[in-house]
């Protein structure tokens, strides 16, 4: 593995023309994780059927609703994937997720079976037909995306190589104890997991599962608007600065000396504290009023 000094940062760059395909299959996967993963159910033109987790596998679009998965040709001798073959004979595939419930059943599937071996039979899984669909869902699945294919692209020829597969979505199976009362998904209860570098997963509920309030129908003031001293202060993270910089408006003095007021603080080093401490619990406004006291003192 050649690397040499970024002078730039003090990060290390690797050449990509320099890394082996191990190696650079080592980076990708581990750095650009974690990812969901496609459990795909297809079928050849004689009807063997085929079951096979992708992690390559995401959503690019709504209207139409549009999936991508991309299997890899295989290493050894650069020759396309079972899902890939029934896919041209067949262009329909049915997308199924994959919860922690399912996950080591998922990773099994994957083994390289010959292309007669019904990997529903070896993961112990439960074919389910659907119809005007030739591919059948996995029942054990939460939630499965019925699509026929839009277009494959292939990105390379040799080992490693992609087959881009674009589906368009035509259906979606839902287990219904994971809607909601408004009738939309509970991610939480979904209970997903995630695909990460070498053997490790990661799952996508409990402790691990956080929100963070999204900027998307008003304008955050922004980090800089943050008072100077708030924002080269040591003691702050970039994520809570930024949780600060994401209201949508600065607190009025008003405000500013209420808060204060009712939290008791006097000296700089507590009012930061403070701040951090206000945050983690959610208390986003206080925490902003809290920022600015100490820069309105001072004017």
């Amino acid at each position: 593995m050649t690397e040499k000094t970024d002078h730039n940062s003090s990060h290390r760059f690797f050449s990509a023309a320099q890394l082996s395909g191990a190696e650079m299959y080592g980076m990708l996967s581990t750095a650009v994780a974690p990812r969901p993963i496609a459990f795909a159910s297809t079928i050849s033109a004689g009807g063997t059927v085929n079951l096979s987790p992708y992690s390559f596998f995401n959503v690019v679009g709504f209207n139409p609703p549009m999936l991508v998965f991309c299997p890899l040709r295989r290493g050894r001798d650069g020759t396309l994937k079972d899902t890939v073959n029934n896919l041209r004979e067949v262009p329909e595939v049915i997308v199924n997720v994959v919860e922690h419930a399912i996950v080591e059943q998922a990773s099994l599937a994957s083994t390289n079976y010959p292309p007669e071996v019904d990997e529903f039979t070896k993961a112990g899984l439960t074919p389910v037909p659907v119809a005007g669909f030739r591919p059948p869902r996995v029942a054990e699945s939460a939630v499965s995306f019925a699509c026929r294919v839009h277009d494959i692209i292939e990105t390379g020829t040799e080992g490693g190589g992609g087959s881009l597969v674009i589906a368009r979505v035509e259906g979606v199976f839902v287990r219904p104890e994971l809607l909601d009362a408004d009738g939309k998904l509970d991610p939480d209860a979904l209970d997903l997991v995630g695909r990460m570098g070498g053997n490790y997963y990661v799952r996508a509920s409990g402790a691990a599962f956080f929100e963070i309030p999204k900027p998307l129908r008003h304008l955050g003031i922004g980090i800089d608007a943050l008072p100077q001293g708030v924002r080269e202060s040591d003691q702050l993270t970039g994520n809570q600065l930024a949780r600060l910089g994401n209201q949508e408006k600065l607190p009025t003095a008003e405000e500013t000396q209420a808060i204060v007021a009712s939290l008791g603080i006097r000296s700089t080093a507590e009012q930061i504290n403070k701040i951090a401490e206000l945050l983690e619990a959610g208390r986003d406004r206080e925490a902003l009023a809290l920022a600015f006291h100490q820069a309105r003192k001072k004017a």
